[in-house]
């Protein structure tokens, strides 16, 4: 970023490449509606450019772009609705979650592949029954890898509230996908 800031137009591709794929499925993941994903997405580079100039190192690129996205994301949420009533992610919302679907094992055997399918579909439908703030917290450490503390200044909370998000997160896909998984198969 600061070679951009110098006007290095290539040091912003290089950040656009590395950023895009993770970022927009941020928008999609939180907000279901890939018109309204592009928008924000859109908005979210528009404001870095115009920011470049006032660009200064106070946390990892990737934290401060996240910051930026997060906080287009809590603009639009309060304009249309509270936070908690944020939209259930839609069936591809989490196409590159399904590790599980990828397993070369389990295309050996229809009866597993059917199962890996399922189970990946209960995943989506707990995840997109939590909480926003929890999705939030907790796809942003799952999908980038980001800690707490990184989350924690995206988010603009306490490092203890974005570590009970993140628990709090994986306790109910856990209980969810078992409660689920039981109802399925009895």
């Amino acid at each position: 970023m600061l070679n951009y800031q110098q006007g290095d137009t290539a040091a912003f591709e290089q950040l656009y490449s590395k950023h895009k794929g993770p970022l927009y499925r941020y928008f999609v993941r939180q907000l279901s509606n890939h018109s309204l994903a592009e928008d924000l997405y859109q908005d979210t580079w528009g404001k870095v450019i115009n920011a470049a100039g006032n660009y200064q190192v106070t946390a990892k690129f990737t934290t401060w772009l996240y910051r930026i996205a997060h906080n287009l994301l809590i603009d639009h949420v309060r304009a249309v609705k509270p936070l908690d009533k944020v939209e259930d992610m839609g069936d591809d919302g989490m196409d590159n979650f399904d590790a599980n679907t990828n397993n070369e094992q389990s295309h050996n055997r229809p009866d597993e592949q059917l199962e890996d399918v399922q189970k990946a579909k209960l995943l989506k439908s707990c995840i997109a029954n939590l909480p926003a703030v929890q999705k939030e917290a907790f796809l942003l450490n799952i999908e980038l890898g980001l800690t707490a503390a990184a989350i924690s200044d995206i988010a603009d909370v306490t490092l203890e509230a974005t570590k009970s998000r993140i628990r709090y997160a994986y306790q109910s896909i856990k209980q969810c996908v078992a409660i689920k998984w039981q109802e399925g198969n009895s």
